[in-house]
């Protein structure tokens, strides 16, 4: 195909890509409206129209239209770029749209229908569920979603094991192997870590967990999100069960957070980590919204991202000697505590049973425990009415703790009612991604502590930006994090910045 001919098609793959990825932003918002707005009445009309969108956007992404342009410009058997005169950004774009385009033609069009219908009701019956702490209620939904996960990983095929498939649509190119190794790595040299930390004195944090007005704690949350660059024009602070973060176009990035008896930092820090991932979203080439080179990589850069803002920034020393004093006018019964103590509560080191809730060191161990079981659950060697004492009897080997009930233990995440299975690794992926690109960011910036002690964030966000943002979808992530870093992707930088920063808050006698 002659240069001239090729752009056109292009342009009209661009058109094709950008309409398709405008009714998912409508899919996006009624999802955004059902975890924040929508009365518990609707649910059952909700999930009839997330059915009915998954329909539509499936036939966009599949249909003759996007197909011949698609095939126009690439091999789609051989994935060899046919056309002429592309640059090299588009004919990466076209990586990617080949990429994605195999696996959602791989899935009838009647499944995704009824996998979208099913999971919105499922997110119903889990509330329920969690709130009666009663599993029996969710398993006879949860083993659909899971044999209809099964038969999506058999329809989009693997090589290996059929858990690839699944990881593939967060983490694409990532496998099951490679996962089980690094993990492997972390976990070991995590729970070494934990063990040294318990056998020392236990940090106060008691004034963290005391009753906070609801208003002054959403005001603090919307300051720390306008230091770090959050645009409040073009995205809104809510709240809602579970926090989470949606964005429909860099122009409309919206975040959640949670306040009640979680206590101040799981609200500030769910607000940072939220900020974190619509930061990225902000910051992606607008020029390219609805194509490859306006996308996130992944979930696991999108986590590192979040993850980046919540405990790299969020938790760092430098950062709360600028906001501490702010943090005290706010709230005086910190007037009487300390920035050493703040700083050493926040960063307090103590098994628990919830996720979202885990303190920095332990948290990947709580994605080894759902990484393992929902292995399982795929290949078929655990049944799903065995989960609740698989959970245990993990939590107890990781962590060292039981949950007393079910709503402590195996429902406490909405992922898998979402059928959103291989979701949970990009988390601890996130966290090693972000141990590596902190590690060359201070490298660069050897005066970032003082800057970021004077309440200046432009610049790391600037950093990343320049490193992570502006490049879109062009990269797979280990090839991004190369790129960023100059290193080929390791989890050692990460079990290195953690044996770093809690040998100078424990007095720890370990060598990692």
């Amino acid at each position: 195909m002659e240069a001239l001919t090729a752009q056109r098609t292009y342009a009209k793959l661009v058109g094709l890509s950008q309409h398709t990825r405008a009714l998912t932003s409508v899919s996006q918002l009624l999802e955004w409206d059902q975890e924040t707005y929508m009365p518990p009445g609707a649910i059952e009309a909700r999930a009839i129209q997330h059915k009915v969108l998954a329909g539509v956007i499936h036939k966009e992404k599949t249909g003759r239209p996007f197909k011949e342009a698609l095939c126009s410009l690439i091999d789609l058997e051989t994935g060899s770029i046919i056309a002429s005169g592309l640059h090299e950004q588009q004919r990466r774009a076209l990586y990617w749209w080949r990429h994605d385009y195999l696996r959602d033609k791989a899935l009838p069009i009647r499944f995704v229908e009824e996998l979208s219908q099913l999971s919105s009701q499922a997110i119903n019956i889990w509330r329920i569920a969690r709130k009666k702490s009663d599993f029996t209620l969710f398993a006879p939904i949860l083993e659909r979603i899971v044999d209809y996960c099964r038969r999506k990983a058999d329809l989009i095929g693997y090589k290996d094991h059929p858990y690839d498939a699944l990881v593939d649509e967060f983490e694409p190119e990532m496998t099951t192997k490679e996962l089980m190794l690094l993990f492997d790595e972390m976990g070991s040299a995590i729970q070494s870590l934990v063990k040294a930390i318990r056998a020392t004195a236990p940090v106060d944090d008691s004034f963290l967990h005391n009753s906070f007005l609801e208003k002054k704690l959403l005001s603090f949350s919307h300051l720390l999100l306008e230091t770090i660059g959050y645009d409040f024009s073009k995205g809104r602070l809510d709240l809602s069960t579970h926090p989470f973060s949606t964005s429909m176009h860099p122009t409309d990035s919206r975040v959640t957070t949670r306040i009640g008896k979680h206590g101040l930092m799981n609200c500030l820090s769910a607000t940072l980590h939220e900020g974190g991932h619509s930061l990225y979203e902000m910051g992606l080439p607008l020029e390219g919204w609805g194509t490859p080179l306006g996308s996130s990589v992944s979930l696991g850069i999108h986590e590192s991202q979040s993850r980046w803002w919540e405990t790299y920034i969020g938790l760092s020393r430098p950062f709360w000697e600028y906001f501490f004093p702010l943090l005290q006018d706010y709230f005086p019964e910190f007037n009487n505590i300390s920035l050493e103590a703040f700083y050493r509560a926040i960063n307090k080191v103590e098994p628990s049973f919830i996720r979202v809730e885990a303190d920095e060191v332990t948290y990947p161990l709580h994605i080894l425990l759902r990484f393992t079981i929902e292995r399982q659950l795929i290949e078929g060697s655990i049944k799903v009415s065995e989960v609740p004492d698989m959970w245990n009897s993990l939590m107890q080997e990781l962590l060292g703790i039981t949950p007393v009930n079910d709503a402590q233990g195996c429902l406490q995440d909405i992922h898998w009612s979402m059928g959103a299975f291989g979701y949970f690794p990009t988390y601890a992926l996130g966290n090693m991604y972000a141990g590596q690109l902190f590690k060359a960011f201070t490298n660069h910036h050897l005066n970032w502590a003082e800057r970021l002690a004077k309440g200046e964030c432009n610049f790391i966000r600037d950093w990343l930006h320049q490193h992570i943002f502006r490049y879109g979808r062009q990269f797979a992530s280990h090839s991004l994090i190369e790129l960023a870093t100059k290193q080929p992707c390791s989890a050692g930088f990460y079990i290195a910045y953690l044996h770093k920063k809690y040998s100078a808050i424990y007095p720890l006698h370990y060598h990692a």
